[in-house]
């Protein structure tokens, strides 16, 4: 029973998308970049970007201070996330002057930023491409609708603009049912990476003053201290 009704559905949709006019294709093409690009933010921003913070941080500030200098680079690098690399790129320039110490932490973080960003301002493109196609194909319905109507009998010319009207605005509703959820991930994928970015700007904060405590505790840690 529960098949049949799925197999219903399924039937109405396909007979929905065909009526809807030659736009439900653009619009079908732009729902799949729309995945593809949430796929792989998601994948960026949730899995290789992500790392735990403050046991990455105790561990690296117990390693400078105890002289360890490549194991905390090692640690640091071990974790494949930018988080990890602005630390690496601090730690390797420990025995140089502050304000280089931050300089090279600064560049790297804005390095990392754009790779976070990459694609995210897309969705929202895509919702509005979504939608204005939407509209488009509603349109180009509508006017073949009333071309078709103005030729018609009087007896059918409400039926026949009735069901023009009810097959173009399929292409609308579909363009919405992907421009929505586009909209909704560009805001949650945004939120995640802005997130991310002040997660490392903090760190990165935190380990220079690690650094700075070190150096004016006159321990200097180098690979002679291994």
């Amino acid at each position: 029973m529960a098949g049949h009704f799925r197999g219903v559905r399924m039937d109405k949709v396909a007979e929905a998308f065909n009526e809807g006019g030659i736009f439900m294709w653009p619009i079908l093409g732009v729902s799949v970049l729309v995945l593809a690009v949430v796929l792989e933010r998601c994948m960026v921003l949730y899995f290789r970007s992500s790392v735990a913070k403050e046991p990455l941080l105790k561990a690296i500030d117990k390693l400078l201070r105890a002289g360890q200098l490549d194991r905390a680079i090692k640690l640091a690098s071990d974790s494949r996330s930018p988080l990890g690399r602005v630390i690496s790129a601090g730690l390797a320039k420990i025995n140089e002057r502050k304000d280089i110490v931050q300089m090279c932490m600064d560049e790297q973080a804005l390095a990392e930023v754009p790779e976070l960003e990459h694609r995210i301002g897309y969705l929202a493109m895509y919702s509005n491409v979504a939608t204005l196609m939407g509209l488009l194909g509603t349109i180009v319905g509508l006017i073949d609708s009333f071309g078709a109507v103005a030729h018609a009998d009087a007896a059918t010319k409400s039926t026949m603009l009735a069901a023009g009207i009810a097959e173009a605005m399929n292409c609308t509703a579909f363009g919405l049912i992907v421009a929505i959820p586009a909209l909704l991930a560009f805001a949650l994928l945004s939120a995640k990476m802005h997130a991310l970015v002040d997660e490392i700007d903090q760190a990165a904060l935190h380990v220079f003053n690690i650094i700075v405590d070190v150096k004016e505790g006159f321990v200097r840690p180098t690979d002679k201290d291994l």
